[in-house]
């Protein structure tokens, strides 16, 4: 995840510069979205409800941001893996 301005947290993608998957969980109690991101277009938009784990795929330069909802709250655990050949 990519942090731009005060206030927001960004995580480290072990795996960028490569193809990856992103593994976005909601631990909060509202639906937050994520957006993916490449060369500065929105490629995907994506909710995440309350409690679900969302797997998706990160090409090769993509940003993931995590937008939180209208309250300006959400809480998430996000993991990387690594795409096998």
């Amino acid at each position: 995840m990519t942090g731009k301005g005060p206030g927001q947290d960004g995580t480290i993608n072990p795996f960028f510069g490569q193809d990856c998957y992103a593994l976005v969980e909601n631990i909060g109690n509202r639906t937050f979205s994520i957006r993916i991101q490449q060369d500065g277009k929105i490629i995907e938009e994506i909710d995440i409800a309350k409690g679900e784990l969302k797997k998706v795929k990160l090409n090769k330069g993509a940003e993931l941001y995590l937008d939180p909802n209208p309250d300006g709250i959400a809480r998430a655990l996000v993991n990387y893996e690594k795409i096998e050949e």
